[in-house]
């Protein structure tokens, strides 16, 4: 098995950035695990269903990136401390610890109460758009919403939305500037700070005028009985704030570009709405927006398909690959909503399975459903090699614009 260096250059391309998964092919059937020199670190990267699902579980590759070798100094830079020593890059004990404390917010009893609220903040959003004929999809719409949901769930309030989201932002669209590198990761610690700070300013506001949100139930677990510590409280706010809008986000604009881009299947589930719970699921496996899943260090040698990963290298197991592996799926790279649902990976897999995964389904069932329902003749705005998207080493995957036009009609 050959395990020579895969050029980072060679394979995070433009061509990689609009669609990776002939490259994620050849990786599974010349070097199903290969060491990569990327342009953010250098990792290994697990491409194969089998191998993916067991290094998800695998207690010999820690996600625990703040431990004795601060892993994270040279993943995420300095500043990352402040808002990323959370449950995510944690194992168990303290993993089970933080997302015992986490998982009472999103029972999927509470996140369904949300359905009523989530599908007028839907309608909200597409009454602005619905008459003009012509939308920047992403920007009016799937990065709006999960913002406002999240933002509403945790007690954010609504005057800090604008300014919370462009921070986020900044995060998300690392690299996509013209700027120079190290700009573009002074935008990125920048951000990072004000973000903090603002999180620990909200806890004292919070504190001053008690709420029934999620931060107040997590400021209650800190104060009542020491079970979050302060920083702790931070971080996990951070960390339920970002993923709580980010791949939902990425999600409706890959979904729906991936309708779009596949006119039979998008007029089957305008035909058949009650296909689309399963949909869903297939979309997530087409082209999910969370390509990699977060790190993950080998805390000692570890040997895939006779491939020895040396302690301390940092692992990336690569979810869309391994959603595109004809030994699990018959024709993987066909999008087909009638697909018999399976055991795909684009909500993770053991312990660190998403926890709002109620919620991400909640609101892609609303969201694309409002879609095609109240934006009849839906189609590009642009052609599709000018659909601008995230960097091809970005660890998400989305758009970066969505520009749709369909028929105009009077908000109601």
């Amino acid at each position: 098995m050959t395990d020579h260096v895969v050029r980072g250059s060679d394979i995070y391309t433009d061509e990689f950035a609009a669609d990776p998964y002939p490259t994620f092919a050849r990786l599974r059937a010349d070097q199903p695990v290969c060491p990569v020199s990327s342009p953010r670190f250098d990792q290994y990267l697990i491409t194969t269903f089998d191998d993916a699902r067991a290094a998800l579980t695998d207690p010999r590759l820690s996600k625990d990136l703040y431990g004795p070798g601060q892993h994270y100094l040279r993943l995420f830079g300095p500043n990352s401390e402040g808002l990323n020593k959370n449950m995510l890059n944690s194992d168990p004990p303290e993993h089970t610890r933080l997302r015992r404390i986490i998982s009472q917010a999103f029972a999927p009893r509470r996140i369904e109460a949300l359905r009523p609220r989530v599908a007028q903040m839907v309608d909200g959003l597409l009454d602005k758009i619905v008459p003009q004929g012509r939308a920047e999809l992403m920007h009016e719409f799937a990065i709006p919403l999960p913002m406002m949901v999240i933002c509403e769930l945790l007690g954010i309030p609504e005057a800090d939305h604008a300014r919370v989201l462009d921070w986020t932002q900044v995060i998300r669209t690392s690299g996509s500037s013209r700027r120079p590198p190290e700009e573009e990761r002074a935008a990125v610690q920048e951000a990072q700070l004000k973000l903090h700070d603002y999180l620990v300013d909200l806890m004292q506001a919070k504190r001053a005028h008690p709420a029934d949100d999620i931060i107040g139930a997590l400021i209650d677990s800190c104060d009542r009985d020491g079970a979050l510590s302060e920083a702790e409280l931070v971080t996990t706010t951070f960390l339920l704030l970002f993923a709580g809008h980010q791949t939902t986000a990425d999600f409706l604009g890959n979904a729906t570009l991936a309708l779009l881009t596949h006119p039979d299947q998008l007029e089957l589930l305008r035909a058949t709405p009650q296909l689309l719970p399963s949909a869903i699921e297939e979309l997530l496996r087409f082209d999910g927006p969370l390509p990699v899943a977060s790190p993950r260090i080998a805390a000692e040698d570890v040997e895939y398909q006779g491939v020895c990963i040396p302690r301390g290298s940092v692992v990336g197991v690569v979810i869309n690959s391994a959603n595109h592996d004809p030994a699990h799926f018959a024709d993987p790279d066909q999008l087909d909503l009638r697909r018999v649902r399976g055991p795909h990976l684009g909500f993770g897999y053991g312990v660190h399975y998403c926890l709002g995964v109620s919620l991400a389904r909640m609101e892609a069932q609303i969201g694309l459903g409002a879609l095609l329902r109240r934006l009849p003749g839906l189609r590009l705005g642009v052609p599709l090699a000018e659909v601008r998207r995230l960097p091809a080493a970005s660890p998400f995957r989305g758009l970066l614009e969505l520009p749709v036009t369909f028929a105009a009609s009077a908000a109601p």
